[in-house]
Parts: C-alpha cells; structure tokens; sequence
C-alpha cells in the first residue's frame, strides 16, 4: 500500500474539514492506495460522537464523501463535486473499538458522472456502514483551473 500525499497542504486557504492537516476542528484524514481502491485509516475522537460511545452518522457520511473525492483525484485523475451520497448504516461505530478503516472504489464511469462505493469498518473488522456517492467529474481544464487539481504525480512522494 502506497500513502498518498495531500497536494492541498500548503495551498493559502486551504481547510478542509476532511483531509487538511491544518484544520484542529476537522477529521485530518489520510490515504493509501492499493490496487483499484483508496484506504484510510482513522482514529476516532470523543468529539465526533452523537450518543455515547458511538460515532455520529453524519461524520461517518463526511468521512465517506471526503474519501470518494480521493478515490477521483487518484484514480480517475481529475476533480468533480458530489451529486449524490446514499449511506447506509449497519452497525453502531464505537470509538472504544478502535481505528475505523474506510475503503472505497469506482464501481461505474460512464461520461462525466462516477460511481464509487464506500465501506466503512470499526476498529475490530466490523462492517458498519456503506456508501455509494455520485460523483459529477469536471474537465481536466475546470478541475486545474477551478478545483486546483494538481495532476496526479503530485499525489505521490516525491
């Protein structure tokens, strides 16, 4: 498995509630390629509980749309934004059992709109919850000009 680097790190004004390293209120994400899917790994905080113990839906949805968006960037090359994001939750996500894993995939490509599937783990393997996020994909143009799309080298340590 290969860690990705976030090419948006040092751009001015960069915050995603995602993935910036930089943000104190946010998920701080990363990701790791292997073969068709992106990976992340993530430890869950008390703050990003809804009831006791058990990780709020909501975050779990963000965390499946920030990593589809990387599932495009590396994947399929580009940037784009989110049509649509179905999640269904399975199981309660403890934070006491530990890091959750996320894996997600491109399942359908068809023109400029992208199917990537989203499955998220708790701590000891456990599926939890699912996603499956409509992505619209922008040009290589508007993606660069519009979203700051860095090309896909640069998502790669140097």
């Amino acid at each position: 498995m290969e860690k990705l680097k976030n090419p948006y790190a040092d751009l001015p004004g960069y915050c995603c509630f995602g993935c910036s390293p930089h943000n104190p209120a946010g998920l701080r994400m990363e990701f790791r390629e292997s073969g068709e899917e992106i990976i992340s790994t993530w430890q869950p905080d008390a703050h990003f509980q809804g009831f006791v113990d058990i990780l709020h839906g909501g975050i779990q949805a963000t965390m499946m749309d920030e990593i589809a968006s990387w599932v495009v960037f590396v994947k399929l090359q580009t940037a784009g934004v989110t049509l649509r994001l179905n999640t269904r939750y399975r199981k309660p996500v403890r934070l006491s059992a530990g890091a959750i894993t996320l894996r997600a995939k491109v399942v359908r490509n068809v023109r400029n709109i992208a199917t990537i599937e989203v499955h998220l783990f708790d701590g000891g393997g456990r599926a939890c919850s699912e996603g499956v996020v409509e992505y619209f994909l922008l040009s290589s143009e508007k993606a660069r000009t519009e979203m700051h799309y860095p090309g896909l080298a640069a998502f790669y340590s140097d």
